[in-house]
């Protein structure tokens, strides 16, 4: 039982964008190859066969070709086939799907089916990152399932709530706003999970799944709070889990005007009123008084445990009066109220939230306050996860409490911060772009000396952080509390969830089922 504050949005694997979403899709969905804990993204060394059960190289390397496991069944026992994977690129690369994951099959061309148990992806152009870009970002999906939905409404339908997969986990039943539940999947051609059943519990909000968890209602809580864990210090029954995490968080300023994208935003496309807002902030004043000791700072457009992380990086410095006269130069002077006018426009802007997170409902707050004191107007709209989501999609909002996970390769500041990342094909929410971004990460993902790739990222990263979109607060160091039942194998950065269809309860600790009303496991 996972205690959770919010559901995901949908479990389609081309469209999710929440945790939830993921950790379901990636439970009940598989990929042709799956990373190896060393999470190696360069070449192939560092993949374990999935669906794949092995795989061949042309001598060129532009196509690999994937065999597929022949016992592999989706869970309503139709084969999986080479045509599924077929299927599931062009999916993905449809524009009517509008995937966030598009941008990142973009070297993938297409992939040929020669017999029903092959499937050949091809590629633009050889890369270190070739073999991670198709095996990591493509969930494979069911053709027969999904083949007579239109493209533009895959989000919307059934099929996006009642997920058909073939891996480990099968899905059982989701009712949203309450609970969501994966049952393991007995007759699985990778072997049996050995957790009959795990179930996300969606309480009202942290505190009352905190609340689940300390009562054992539920036996895991993911983002404790610092209050959290040490309240649960002298709780015998839990214990902390902490594990390294690929998300961080920032406050976005979107650059395009939310009511007509077209046109850029009268408050925030100017780069001295960015660079005042960021040098308005006492970034480390705050992380102390969210996280307390537990907190990491932000550095730039990447987490901390990113491979190519770079703590070096120049950000606008913390500094009211350098601020307040970047500001005036830009043509926004205090008014009798304190807040600053131009035109005769008041700079007002909204501070969108999400509700579901204590963390940055706390940083909303005291940006509102450090923003007023240099004179803006910024009103907090803090919102229900769902809400807050399509919010962000659709670019309908000025600033934004946001938080981010990238994948674990070189090429991964392209989702947030890449042209190519904008929605409806990506997780650039605020409209940024940069073509010289761009061409350093283009330069960086086709290098094959790792020296030079980490130099064109860290150039990639200063640029970035040169133009402001974002200020960039902490690095979100993940705690949590789990019940002493658990043994847990190892907790991956790029998702808790990875081992869970291992993870192992010893008999003296398993619950009596029919205490609790969940009766004897399905299959």
């Amino acid at each position: 039982m996972i205690a959770v504050p919010a559901g995901p949005d949908n479990l389609m694997p081309p469209l999710t964008v929440s945790q939830v979403g993921h950790a379901v899709a990636d439970l009940v969905f598989d990929h042709l190859a799956q990373m190896g804990d060393s999470m190696h993204t360069v070449g192939d060394g560092g993949f374990q066969p999935e669906l794949a059960s092995h795989w061949t190289w042309a001598s060129d390397s532009l196509s690999v070709a994937f065999h597929l496991n022949p016992q592999a069944r989706w869970h309503d026992g139709v084969p999986v086939r080479a045509a599924d994977v077929q299927f599931s690129l062009a999916l993905y690369k449809n524009p009517k799907v509008g995937s966030p994951v598009a941008p990142l099959l973009a070297n993938v061309d297409s992939i040929s089916t020669p017999d029903s148990l092959t499937a050949v992806a091809w590629f633009h152009r050889r890369t270190p990152e070739e073999f991670f870009d198709i095996a990591y970002q493509l969930w494979v999906v069911p053709r027969h399932v999904l083949d007579t939905i239109p493209p533009d409404r895959l989000g919307t339908s059934d099929a996006a709530r009642h997920p058909i997969g073939s891996g480990r986990f099968r899905f059982m039943d989701w009712k949203p706003g309450s609970r969501l539940e994966l049952i393991a999947d007995t007759g699985n051609y990778r072997g049996r999970a050995r957790l009959d059943r795990v179930i996300w519990s969606v309480a009202p909000d942290g505190q009352a799944a905190f609340a689940q968890v300390m009562s054992g209602q539920a036996d895991l809580l993911l983002n404790a709070t610092t209050e959290e864990l040490r309240a649960a210090a002298n709780q015998p029954s839990l214990r902390r889990l902490a594990w390294p995490s690929l998300q961080y968080g920032f406050l976005g300023m979107n650059l395009r005007d939310p009511t007509q994208h077209a046109r850029p935003n009268a408050f925030l496309s100017d780069l001295r009123v960015r660079r005042a807002i960021s040098m308005a902030l006492d970034r480390r004043a705050m992380l102390q008084s969210v996280f307390d000791s537990m907190g990491a700072l932000g550095h730039g457009p990447f987490p901390a445990a990113a491979s190519t992380a770079d703590t070096t990086l120049r950000v606008p410095p913390f500094d009211t009066a350098a601020a307040a006269a970047l500001l005036d130069s830009a043509g926004w002077i205090r008014g009798r109220d304190g807040i600053r006018m131009k035109a005769g426009r008041r700079f007002a802007v909204g501070l969108l939230v999400p509700s579901s997170s204590e963390t940055r409902q706390r940083y909303a707050v005291l940006i509102q306050e450090a923003l007023r004191q240099t004179g803006i107007d910024a009103s907090i709209q803090g919102m229900a996860f769902g809400p807050y989501v399509q919010r962000l999609t659709t670019g309908n909002f000025d600033l934004v409490m946001d938080g981010v996970g990238i994948d674990p390769n070189i090429g991964a500041v392209l989702q947030a911060w890449g042209t190519g990342g904008a929605p409806p094909n990506g997780l650039n929410f605020l409209g940024y772009s940069s073509p010289r971004v761009d061409a350093l990460m283009d330069s960086a993902t086709s290098s094959f000396n790792p020296v030079r790739a980490r130099a064109y990222t860290r150039q990639a990263y200063q640029q970035i952080a040169d133009d402001v979109p974002a200020v960039w607060l902490y690095d979100a160091l993940s705690y949590g509390l789990i019940s002493r039942r658990f043994q847990v194998p190892a907790v991956r950065p790029d998702g808790w969830w990875k081992h869970l269809a291992d993870w192992t309860v010893p008999v003296a600790d398993r619950i009596d089922r029919d205490r609790i009303g969940l009766g004897p496991p399905k299959s």
